[in-house]
């Protein structure tokens, strides 16, 4: 009972780190309508901008400072960047923000190498939360798992109940007549593409010290966040956060479970010979297949559900 109390718990938590990392993406796109490439590129950023911050002044003002800092650079890639493609289309975004990326991994790797940069988990919440029939629970589990539900609750009362959540919902349907209202558009959209980017840094301050700080990072995270974007239903935050939640539990409890296909079949009475179809594959142990589930149910989404699970337009 203890094993799959303990790896929900550490499904929730990836879960919801994922969640993170995908709200801002599903920010971006549902009120600009911009796919941004370089998402995983600005968790990225904001786990080795932590990383400098917590040595020179520590953790908790990392914490502010860093998702600062990055949508800050967010906000100033939109105003002399992007918004210069914008009018030429869907592609142009996708090509400039993919071409961002490997100009920031570039970056990420002269000024802080290509190898891991010892960013720890701050000491106050480095220790087991309480510990469950021998199985110890990470204090610092929990305290991802607070801060995403915290974020999760401010972006639904910033978007549903404030004055400048109806501005930015408003200028995505009618721009015009925002601007007419006396609302700087443009200004909105910047403000938009830096919050979402912020987002991300904030995932990756909570993120890195959770997992590894490294070049590489971005491109670990990267298609699973597309795949929760996608599966939740494009612009769907809600639908992002189920899709989170699915695909963190679904991985997590792969990782854990020390069984192969074959054995879970064969548990459930069905006898398979060596020479059946597919079954050298069938002898690969969850664990091994874990990396795949998530396109795996991005496949079958797209085929069964094309809109996503709370999506309401399709692609």
């Amino acid at each position: 009972m203890e094993f799959y109390t303990i790896s929900l718990l550490n499904g929730v938590s990836y879960g919801l780190l994922l969640f993170m990392l995908s709200s801002g993406l599903t920010l971006i796109f549902s009120m600009m309508g911009v796919l941004n490439f370089a998402h995983a590129s600005f968790y990225m950023l904001g786990a080795y901008f932590a990383y400098t911050v917590t040595a020179a002044v520590g953790f908790w003002p990392a914490l502010l400072l860093a998702p600062l800092l990055v949508g800050l650079l967010g906000a100033g890639f939109e105003r002399y960047f992007l918004r210069r493609v914008h009018k030429f289309g869907h592609v142009p975004e996708l090509l400039i923000t993919f071409g961002l990326s490997y100009v920031i991994l570039e970056l990420v790797q002269l000024v802080w190498g290509r190898s891991s940069v010892d960013y720890r988990v701050p000491q106050a919440l480095d220790g087991p939360l309480f510990t469950l029939f021998g199985t110890q629970f990470p204090m610092y589990r929990a305290f991802m798992m607070a801060v995403a539900l915290l974020m999760l609750l401010s972006l639904w009362l910033m978007l549903t109940r404030t004055r400048i959540g109806l501005v930015i919902q408003a200028a995505l349907a009618h721009p015009d007549m925002v601007e007419a209202l006396g609302h700087n558009v443009p200004r909105v959209f910047m403000l938009v593409f830096g919050g979402g980017c912020a987002l991300a840094g904030l995932a990756g301050v909570i993120g890195g010290n959770a997992f590894v700080t490294e070049p590489s990072m971005a491109f670990s995270v990267g298609g699973v966040i597309f795949v929760v974007v996608v599966v939740g239903g494009m612009g769907s935050l809600a639908g992002a956060f189920l899709a989170s939640l699915l695909i963190g539990i679904l991985q997590t409890f792969a990782v854990a479970i020390d069984a192969s296909v074959l054995s879970a079949l064969q548990a459930l009475g069905v006898a398979l010979t060596p020479q059946a179809f597919g079954y050298p594959l069938l002898k690969l142990k969850l664990s091994q297949v874990a990396p795949i589930l998530p396109y795996l149910f991005l496949v079958l989404i797209l085929i069964f559900r094309p809109k996503g699970l709370l999506g309401t337009r399709e692609g």
